[in-house]
Protein backbone atom coordinates (compact mmCIF):
# COMPACT_ATOMS: atom_id res chain seq x y z
CA UNK A 1 0.00 0.00 0.00
CA UNK A 2 2.65 2.28 0.79
CA UNK A 3 4.97 1.61 -2.38
CA UNK A 4 1.20 2.49 -4.26
CA UNK A 5 0.63 5.74 -2.64
CA UNK A 6 4.46 6.49 -3.12
CA UNK A 7 4.17 5.52 -6.79
CA UNK A 8 1.00 7.99 -6.89
CA UNK A 9 2.38 10.64 -5.56
CA UNK A 10 5.37 10.18 -8.04
CA UNK A 11 3.44 9.95 -10.91
CA UNK A 12 1.21 13.07 -9.93
CA UNK A 13 4.82 14.81 -9.04
CA UNK A 14 5.77 14.65 -12.39
CA UNK A 15 1.79 15.11 -14.12
CA UNK A 16 1.95 18.52 -12.29
CA UNK A 17 5.20 19.99 -13.45
CA UNK A 18 3.87 20.63 -17.19
CA UNK A 19 1.26 23.19 -15.31
CA UNK A 20 4.07 25.19 -14.39
CA UNK A 21 5.82 25.49 -17.41
CA UNK A 22 4.61 28.86 -19.04
CA UNK A 23 5.51 29.85 -22.74
CA UNK A 24 7.58 32.79 -22.52
CA UNK A 25 6.77 35.75 -25.20
CA UNK A 26 9.19 36.11 -27.37
CA UNK A 27 11.13 39.71 -27.08
CA UNK A 28 10.14 40.90 -30.33
CA UNK A 29 6.51 40.26 -30.17
CA UNK A 30 6.43 41.94 -26.88
CA UNK A 31 8.30 44.84 -28.39
CA UNK A 32 5.59 45.23 -30.73
CA UNK A 33 3.01 44.42 -28.68
CA UNK A 34 3.91 47.82 -26.44
CA UNK A 35 4.72 49.94 -29.60
CA UNK A 36 1.05 49.33 -30.79
CA UNK A 37 -0.12 50.80 -27.51
CA UNK A 38 2.07 53.60 -27.36
CA UNK A 39 0.13 56.78 -29.18
CA UNK A 40 2.75 58.45 -30.90
CA UNK A 41 0.62 61.69 -31.90
CA UNK A 42 0.80 62.68 -27.80
CA UNK A 43 3.33 62.95 -25.52
CA UNK A 44 3.39 62.55 -21.69
CA UNK A 45 4.20 65.96 -21.09
CA UNK A 46 4.01 69.23 -22.93
CA UNK A 47 7.19 71.61 -23.66
CA UNK A 48 7.19 73.77 -20.92
CA UNK A 49 9.08 77.24 -19.69
CA UNK A 50 10.60 78.06 -16.10
CA UNK A 51 7.69 79.33 -15.61
CA UNK A 52 5.17 77.46 -15.54
CA UNK A 53 6.98 74.12 -14.02
CA UNK A 54 5.18 74.96 -10.77
CA UNK A 55 2.21 74.24 -12.17
CA UNK A 56 1.22 70.75 -11.04
CA UNK A 57 -2.24 70.37 -13.39
CA UNK A 58 -1.37 68.83 -16.84
CA UNK A 59 -3.24 70.96 -18.78
CA UNK A 60 -3.21 74.12 -16.78
CA UNK A 61 0.76 73.81 -17.30
CA UNK A 62 -0.01 73.26 -21.15
CA UNK A 63 -1.96 76.09 -20.98
CA UNK A 64 0.25 78.30 -19.65
CA UNK A 65 2.67 77.19 -21.86
CA UNK A 66 0.93 78.00 -25.25
CA UNK A 67 -0.44 81.65 -23.21
CA UNK A 68 3.46 82.55 -22.82
CA UNK A 69 4.28 81.72 -26.02
CA UNK A 70 1.04 83.05 -28.00
CA UNK A 71 1.71 86.19 -25.75
CA UNK A 72 5.73 86.46 -26.51
CA UNK A 73 5.41 85.87 -30.10
CA UNK A 74 2.76 88.63 -30.21
CA UNK A 75 4.86 91.22 -28.28
CA UNK A 76 8.31 90.28 -30.78
CA UNK A 77 6.22 90.37 -33.84
CA UNK A 78 3.47 93.72 -33.17
CA UNK A 79 6.42 95.71 -34.90
CA UNK A 80 6.24 98.39 -37.20
CA UNK A 81 7.93 96.10 -40.05
CA UNK A 82 4.89 93.44 -40.31
CA UNK A 83 2.48 96.57 -40.25
CA UNK A 84 3.94 98.69 -42.84
CA UNK A 85 4.32 95.59 -45.15
CA UNK A 86 1.13 93.73 -45.02
CA UNK A 87 -1.17 96.51 -43.47
CA UNK A 88 -4.25 93.71 -43.70
CA UNK A 89 -2.64 91.05 -42.25
CA UNK A 90 -4.13 90.71 -38.50
CA UNK A 91 -3.32 87.52 -37.83
CA UNK A 92 -1.06 85.12 -38.67
CA UNK A 93 -0.14 81.36 -38.25
CA UNK A 94 2.94 80.53 -36.67
CA UNK A 95 4.29 76.67 -36.87
CA UNK A 96 6.38 76.35 -33.68
CA UNK A 97 9.15 73.21 -33.66
CA UNK A 98 10.44 72.42 -30.46
CA UNK A 99 13.42 70.46 -30.61
CA UNK A 100 14.51 67.51 -27.84
CA UNK A 101 17.72 70.04 -27.74
CA UNK A 102 15.52 72.40 -26.51
CA UNK A 103 16.00 74.59 -30.19
CA UNK A 104 12.99 76.46 -31.66
CA UNK A 105 12.06 76.83 -35.43
CA UNK A 106 9.20 79.52 -35.73
CA UNK A 107 7.74 79.52 -39.66
CA UNK A 108 4.93 81.07 -40.56
CA UNK A 109 1.82 78.85 -41.57
CA UNK A 110 -0.16 80.13 -44.27
CA UNK A 111 -2.32 77.58 -46.76
CA UNK A 112 -0.39 76.35 -49.67
CA UNK A 113 -3.47 77.66 -52.13
CA UNK A 114 -2.68 81.68 -50.55
CA UNK A 115 0.10 83.75 -52.47
CA UNK A 116 -1.42 86.53 -51.16
CA UNK A 117 1.79 87.04 -48.91
CA UNK A 118 5.49 86.65 -49.47
CA UNK A 119 6.52 84.09 -46.97
CA UNK A 120 9.86 84.31 -47.17
CA UNK A 121 10.16 87.48 -46.14
CA UNK A 122 7.88 86.94 -43.50
CA UNK A 123 9.97 84.21 -42.04
CA UNK A 124 12.90 86.43 -42.22
CA UNK A 125 11.57 89.04 -40.29
CA UNK A 126 10.58 86.08 -38.01
CA UNK A 127 13.72 84.58 -37.94
CA UNK A 128 14.90 88.05 -36.45
CA UNK A 129 12.67 89.10 -34.04
CA UNK A 130 12.54 85.82 -32.71
CA UNK A 131 16.05 85.09 -32.07
CA UNK A 132 16.47 85.83 -28.65
CA UNK A 133 13.35 83.47 -27.61
CA UNK A 134 13.22 82.33 -24.00
CA UNK A 135 14.42 78.65 -23.29
CA UNK A 136 11.87 75.82 -23.58
CA UNK A 137 12.01 72.49 -22.60
CA UNK A 138 11.30 70.36 -25.07
CA UNK A 139 8.33 67.52 -24.86
CA UNK A 140 8.73 64.54 -23.24
CA UNK A 141 7.45 60.67 -23.91
CA UNK A 142 7.83 57.93 -21.70
CA UNK A 143 10.93 59.47 -19.84
CA UNK A 144 12.58 60.71 -23.47
CA UNK A 145 12.87 64.77 -25.05
CA UNK A 146 10.91 64.37 -28.37
CA UNK A 147 10.50 66.95 -31.00
CA UNK A 148 7.35 68.55 -31.08
CA UNK A 149 4.89 70.86 -33.37
CA UNK A 150 2.23 73.02 -33.36
CA UNK A 151 0.32 76.06 -34.81
CA UNK A 152 -0.28 79.38 -33.10
CA UNK A 153 -2.42 81.71 -34.42
CA UNK A 154 -0.76 84.92 -33.13
CA UNK A 155 -2.78 88.00 -33.54
CA UNK A 156 -0.79 90.80 -34.84
CA UNK A 157 -3.08 93.73 -34.62
CA UNK A 158 -4.83 93.93 -31.26
CA UNK A 159 -6.80 96.57 -30.00
CA UNK A 160 -6.01 99.69 -27.97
Amino acid sequence: MKNTIAFLLLIFAFQSCQYFEKNVPAKDALLQQELKKINWSEVDEFPTIYNCDSITDKEARKQCFFDFLTQTIQKKLASDTLKILYPNLDTIQVKVTVFPDARIKFEPYFPKSSKMYNTEKIDSIMQVKLADFPVVEPAIKRGIKVKSQFVLPVILKLED
